[in-house]
């Protein structure tokens, strides 16, 4: 990670990147749900396989009628912890040409020249939670606030959020360290 000391003066080929801070409800929450959606699964599993709970605890294996009930039940938790691995932020980066949000399957990437406009702000606790996480693995999803309208967001605390409109109506919530160093980067650009 190469950064230069004035961010409105990056040199060709280096970015800005910050790390995406966990809030304390986020750091409680996600392993409270990990543990809690294990147990559950074993104990659904055991409950409904039908094999002597002495077999179950070497090798839980499902034989009666309700095989289809634990394997949807796999099949949701399996659901639930990918989609936190397509939509948890990690990073934020910025370079010349765009703003990337690093999530641990993919980079989500936004080209400079579509921004219309990016602020520093925090989600409202009026925001209402369309599709999303509320704090497991952060807060990403689909949001609506009466302020800002609908928009995705991609943070891990309220306190380092930027908001960023872009030209075709999209916005998005982003946050990370130093918000106000890729907000500072962005805007110069957008002046240009």
């Amino acid at each position: 990670m190469k950064t230069s000391s004035d961010s409105g003066s990056l040199e060709p080929g280096k970015m800005i990147k910050e790390k995406v801070m966990m809030s304390g409800w986020g750091a409680v929450v996600t392993p409270v749900c990990i543990v809690a959606m294990g147990a559950w699964a074993i104990y659904f599993i055991r409950k409904h396989s039908g094999v002597p709970e002495a077999v179950s605890n070497v090798v839980p294996v499902a034989t009666t009628n309700a095989n289809w009930l634990v394997w949807l039940t796999i099949i949701i938790l399996i659901a639930v912890c990918l989609s936190a691995l397509f939509y948890m932020p990690l990073s934020i980066s910025v370079n010349e040409t765009e703003l990337n949000i690093h999530r641990p399957l993919r980079i989500k990437s936004i080209p400079l020249a579509d921004i219309e406009s990016i602020k520093l702000t925090q989600p409202t606790m009026g925001a209402k939670r369309i599709c999303g996480s509320g704090g497991f693995f952060g807060y990403w999803g689909i949001f609506s606030e009466r302020d800002l309208g609908k928009y995705f967001a991609y943070y891990g605390k309220a306190s380092d959020c930027f908001f960023v409109r872009l030209k075709d109506g999209r916005q998005y919530m982003l946050g990370c360290q130093n918000p106000g160093k890729i907000v500072e980067y962005v805007t110069a650009r957008l002046t240009k």
